[in-house]
Formats: C-alpha cells, structure tokens, sequence
C-alpha cells in the first residue's frame, strides 16, 4: 500500500468529496502505479471559489500585518512537523529522491518564516508639500485576490512562493497547482489552513488548466494573476490578464547557458555544476542547460563532467541509495528522447547515457552530449531533463553572443576568477538571475525574475510582495484652526 489518499479541492476551508464530480488517475512516475483519483472542481465549485476568495480577502486585508505573520509562522512550523509525510507524497507523485523532497519543504518552511515578517514593512512614504495644510501620503496595498497557477516540478516550493508573498501582502488567493502532483499542493494548503489562514482567504481547486484560467481571471473578483510554467502556458495567461486589464506575474521557462572559462579550477567547478544539472532529474526551470567551455580546459571538463554523470545512481527516490529518481512523466521522457536522438542526428557524440533505463518508470540515463551542432533542436528549446550539451568558445564576447541568442532570459552562470571577465559578462547578459561562481537562485529573500520571454514580475524577495500591492496617493488639506 503506498498511503496516497485521494486528495481533491478545498473551498471555504471545506474539502470537497468526489461526489457528481470529475476524477483523474494520479501516478508514480518510477513504478507507473495509479496511486489513487483526484477529484476535479466543477464550474459551480469554481464559482464558490471565487465568491469566498471575495469575502475572504475583506478579512485578511484588515487583519494586522503581525497577526498574519503570526498565522504565516505557524504554517511554516506545521510544515517542518509534517516533513515526513509531506515529502513521502511528493516522492511518490514526483519522482524526486526522498532527501531533496525534504529539502525543498524545508525551504518553503524559510519562504513563510521570512514573508512572516517582511510583511510587516510593506512601508509607504510621506512627500513634502507645498503649501501649510497641505500633505502628500503614499499607501502601499493588497491588490486583491489573486489566481495561483504552478507546475509539476517542485510541487510544493512554486505553489507556496504564490500563497506565502499573497498572504503576507493582505490578499486572498485560489491555487490551482497541478494536476500530477495534487497531493503535496494540498498538504501546503491544508497546513496553512491548520495554521489559522481563514477558509474563504485560501481555496485550492484542480481541472483543465485552460478552462479554469479562463473561468478564474475572467472574474471581476480576481485581481491578479500568477503562473510558474512553460512559455506557452505564459502567453495564455498573459494574453487573458491583457484582456481583462490585470496584473500578473509570469515566471516561465529557461535554457541557462554556463560559460567556463579557463583560468578555473575544472574540479570543483565541476561537482557544482553537475550537481545542480542533474537535481530534479534536470527539470528545473533555472538548471544549467547549455554548457560553453573555454577551449584549454574544454577536454578536462567533458571528462570529469561525463564521469560525475555516468556513476550518478539513478532510482526510485523512496530507495534511500537513489541520487536521481524517474522524469516526472511520459511526456518528459519522450520528449528528452527526441531531443537526444535529433542531437545525435546532427553529429553530436554521446559521452555517456543516451537512453532511457528499464521499461517500467520513467527513467532516463544522465547524459552528455559533446560537439553538438549549432542547429541542434537542444541548443534553442529547453531541454527539461537530464541533458548536459557541451560546447567550445574561444572569447568572452562569443560566449556573451551565444549566451543571448535565444528568446529566454531567467538565469546564467559565469565562472571565472578574473575580475574583467566577470564584470565583462555579467554586464552584458540578458537574464533576471546571474551567478558569478555561483548556480543558487531562489532563496526567500531573493526575487525570482526572468526577462525577455521567461517572464515578467517578481516571486521572492521584497519585489514578490511589492507585486502583490498597489499604490495610492493621498493629497489631503487641513483647514487649521486657532488653538486656546
């Protein structure tokens, strides 16, 4: 028995039953067992939804910002009690190994410590007037409610991004999450709810991502929108806040390149970036995905590179020896499947994997590519999985010129440890998120942002609360009086 119960909406702190409503299968990726049904919201359901999220959000906008951090805390507290069983959940519906499903609670656990108490700085201003009797007042806030959308791949940290930043801004919010990880996405719910989140502020629903997009900002009650997902996924969702004039914030995919220039130490720079490259299966959308190595220590790199890839032990993330579990679908596995036979087409060697393992789970084996051609499909669509393509440059500027090729812009890496290269590039990328001998983003005092197609807003940092606020301008006049 593996204890996945059937999860399903939560609306006005009520968690709906499957009664006369819709149900999907839900899988483990590793084993292609049906762990249960999930239970899908309804257009009435849908409805309620909005109608509480209304009611919900004239409560929490009036409820001090210390007794909601207070609330925000305690969340964070139920989710580090609940640990175990949180991340057997999202194992067994994510694939990921067991230690990084842990790890990623436990820094959602830090994103609601720290909006716990970084909403209580929302601050404003006061402007000098002009005139005696005259005051100018700036006002920061909560937009209103906001509909939540996330992916599959960190099935707790993106959806608790979207409620931890709403919450600690005054507004109410509806999650969607996925469909393919529901049950993680409604622990987090449910814990914010055991924490003391009112049950109109918080509702959780699933469906047809298109239809419920559509149906929830639509709605003269939502006021933003926010979506973590792909290009495409983006543009919808943006195209329907332009119709209907609201904000939103999309935090959508990338292809980061690497740049290594040859004055590094190859090993450590080595275990890093392998390390991160292979995470989740390589289905991170701020994972290092094209790889440029300065032409002297270029041989060095493949072949450490390739060996780190090659003895990474690949399994079923609830076996506590597993360092990479399955791909999260079958989707993913076909589709890293095509991109590697479409790279081998085109001339490009197989260091190492280049296939998938076994025929039950997902399982693909941790591959480089090396000497990959230019019109590779892999060097300008993400490749979401565990796909390293590693290419040559001589100069700075044809890594900076590669690097700024494509249509994304979320993160990029550069390591070096002269000073000039480094000013050098990081100057002239085109991303929202750079490291300098360095490949970790998204802590929770820092903002997830992405430019050109990868996105627009902010999630983290004071810049994912600022995004969920508005500004008012107060021009007021006192007509003094004589005093005794």
């Amino acid at each position: 028995m593996t204890n996945y119960p059937q999860f399903g909406p939560i609306i006005g702190g009520q968690r709906l039953k499957a009664a006369g409503r819709q149900t999907i299968p839900v899988e483990n990726p590793a084993t292609l067992e049906v762990l249960n049904s999930l239970i899908l919201a309804t257009a009435d359901d849908l409805d309620a939804a909005l109608d509480c999220s209304a009611r919900g959000f004239e409560v929490w906008r009036r409820t001090s910002a210390l007794e909601r951090g207070r609330v925000l805390r305690r969340a964070g507290q139920l989710l580090r009690e609940r640990s175990d069983v949180i991340a057997r959940t999202m194992t067994l519906e994510q694939g990921k190994v067991l230690a990084e499903s842990k790890a990623e609670i436990a820094g959602v656990a830090d994103i609601f410590d720290w909006c716990a108490e970084e909403g209580r700085r929302t601050y404003g201003r006061v402007i000098p007037a002009r005139e005696d009797g005259q005051h100018f007042e700036v006002r920061r806030e909560p937009i209103g409610p906001v509909a939540a959308f996330s992916a599959w791949n960190f099935p707790m940290n993106l959806p608790a991004r979207k409620i931890a930043n709403a919450l600690a801004a005054g507004c109410s919010v509806i999650l969607k999450p996925s469909e393919e990880t529901p049950g993680t996405a409604f622990l987090l719910v449910q814990a914010c709810l055991d924490a003391g989140v009112p049950g109109d502020v918080l509702s959780l629903v699933f469906g047809d991502p298109p239809k419920v997009s559509e149906h929830l900002i639509a709605s003269p009650i939502i006021r933003k929108a926010s979506i973590t997902g792909s290009i495409a996924a983006g543009r919808a969702v943006g195209m329907l806040c332009g119709k209907y004039i609201k904000r939103c914030t999309l935090e959508l995919g990338g292809h980061a390149a690497i740049g290594v220039f040859s004055d590094v130490d190859v090993a450590p720079v080595v275990a890093k970036l392998a390390a991160t490259k292979f995470r989740n299966g390589g289905q991170v959308c701020v994972s290092p995905t094209r790889f440029y190595v300065q032409d002297k220590v270029y041989d060095q790199f493949v072949d450490r590179f390739t060996a780190f890839a090659k003895n990474l032990r690949v399994g079923n993330g609830l076996d506590p020896s597993s360092e990479m579990g399955p791909l999260a679908n079958a989707r993913q596995l076909a589709s890293i499947e095509a991109v590697v036979a479409d790279a081998a087409g085109k001339g490009a060697t197989v260091a190492t994997g280049g296939s998938r393992i076994g025929n039950v789970g997902h399982f693909y084996r941790p591959t480089v590519l090396v000497d990959v051609s230019e019109n590779a499909f892999i060097l300008s669509e993400e490749p979401f999985g565990p796909v390293a393509p590693i290419q040559r440059f001589s100069e700075a500027e044809e890594f900076v010129k590669k690097a700024n090729s494509l249509e994304f812009g979320l993160a990029s890496s550069v390591f070096s440890n002269n000073l000039a290269v480094t000013r050098y590039v990081s100057d002239r990328l085109e991303v929202g998120m750079l490291g300098v001998n360095e490949v970790g983003y998204g802590l929770a005092e820092t903002p997830v942002c992405g430019v050109k197609a990868s996105g627009h807003g902010h999630e983290g940092g004071i810049e994912g609360i600022a995004d969920h606020m508005v500004t008012k301008f107060i021009t007021e006049r006192v007509q003094y009086t004589q005093f005794a």
